[in-house]
Parts: structure tokens; sequence; C-alpha cells
């Protein structure tokens, strides 16, 4: 995993244990990954602007020291910007695990109690309270309805009250598979999008249904896009 040269004092033994008598990480990841999503050669690239990303960073502005969540997989230029910002990131690639647990396309296993649990711990397994911000790009579409459950309520568990949560979701519901991406950020409201390919999203929202899965949650805003991307931004 190429991560800057202060990142070097990273695991010993656990989920984000700095190494003893050196510098705190700025960034951790529960396991390593297979490469890089910046290193997908092929991938469709193109500049986007973010109201959504625009919105998450403005609700943490003039503040520092806060601990983020990726859930996209370890990007260097998204390690490089929040950390640059002064916050500390967290890494998971959160579709691998899904595709490592359940199969890539396998929506019906998704059901499945042990793995739900051995899903959790793989990919969410922090402290309650643990972060101030989630950055979930569009991982929500792949999960059914048992397991969007538990994540959602994972999710609440271990964000902090008042904190914000980035969401994408595409705004076509009637899709049978949908633009796999990867997002880099470039600068406070504009994205770097790679397409990976295709996939079959295990289901899509609409506003209300939005709504109905972040009701828990102080508020919940939208942003529709011109290339049929819904952001939403989520307060704890």
């Amino acid at each position: 995993m190429l991560l800057p040269g202060s990142l070097k004092n990273l695991l010993r033994g656990g989920r984000g244990e700095p190494v003893p008598n050196g510098p705190p990480p700025a960034v951790a990841s529960g396991r390593p990954t297979s490469p890089l999503r910046s290193a997908v050669a092929q991938a469709a690239v193109s500049m986007r602007p973010s109201r959504g990303l625009e919105q998450f960073f403005g609700n943490i502005r003039g503040q520092s020291g806060l601990t983020i969540l990726d859930l996209g997989g370890a990007t260097q230029q998204n390690v490089n910007f929040i950390t640059n910002l002064g916050h500390r990131l967290y890494s998971e690639d959160f579709l691998q695990i899904l595709n490592e647990t359940f199969g890539a396309e396998d929506t019906v296993d998704q059901a499945n109690p042990g793995r739900i649990d051995y899903f959790l711990r793989q990919a969410l397994d922090y402290p309650e309270g643990q972060f101030d911000g989630v950055l979930l790009w569009d991982v929500l579409e792949y999960l059914t309805p048992a397991l969007l459950a538990v994540v959602i309520e994972r999710l609440h568990l271990i964000v902090r009250p008042s904190s914000y949560m980035l969401a994408f979701f595409h705004s076509d519901d009637k899709l049978e598979a949908v633009p796999l991406y990867t997002f880099r950020i470039q600068e406070m409201n504009t994205l770097q999008v790679a397409q990976q390919g295709m996939r079959r999203p295990a289901q899509l929202f609409n506003n209300r249904s939005l709504e109905k899965l972040f009701s828990r949650f102080e508020s919940v805003k939208f942003f529709l896009a011109k290339d049929r991307l819904r952001e939403v931004i989520v307060k704890v």
C-alpha cells in the first residue's frame, strides 16, 4: 500500500493501534488490500463537481484532528487530501470485503446471519463514537435489505452525534446494472471519478426510500447531479 512516509508507524497488532513511542497514524486500514484502486489502469476517468462533497467539508470547516472513515478503499489522493486538512483517515475497501464474504454478485447469501456477523467484524469493527465523518460513496447500493439494515445500525453506532456521512446513489431506480466507480478527491467540491465496469445493484432508491433508510438519523439532504447520481448528506 503506497502511503505517505509519516504512515510507516502504522499497525502492530490491532486495528488502528499505533506503534509504541511513535506518532499516531494519519491513516489506518484493518487489513492489507489488493492493488489500490488508484492503480486501475483501464478505468474511464472523468472530473465532476460535487455539491455533496462540498457540503461534507463545509460542515467540518475550521476543525482539525477529526477522524474520518473512507469506505472506498485506500487511494493516495484521498489519503493526502484528508491528512493535509489535519484529520486522521481510516480506510476500508468495503466492496472488496463484501465480495470476499458473499461473492461478487451473490445477493442471496447476504441474508446469512453468520456471514453478516463476519462481514461486520471485517468491515466495520470500530468502537462506539469512533468517527466524525464517513465517506460512504456508492457502496450501500450493493447491499440487500437484511445486510443493509445491520450496516446502517453499525454506522449509527460508530459515528459521533452531529457528525456527517456522504453517500451516492444512482437516481434511475429501473437500472439492471450501474457503473462501478472509484472516487478520488481533487478539491473541496471536485471529484475524479474512475469507472471500473458495471455491477448489478442489490437495490436502488428514490428520495422517499432514502429518507426511510436514514430515519434514525437527524437529517438527510439530497443533491441530484447531471450524471444521475444522487448525492446524500446524512447528519447523525
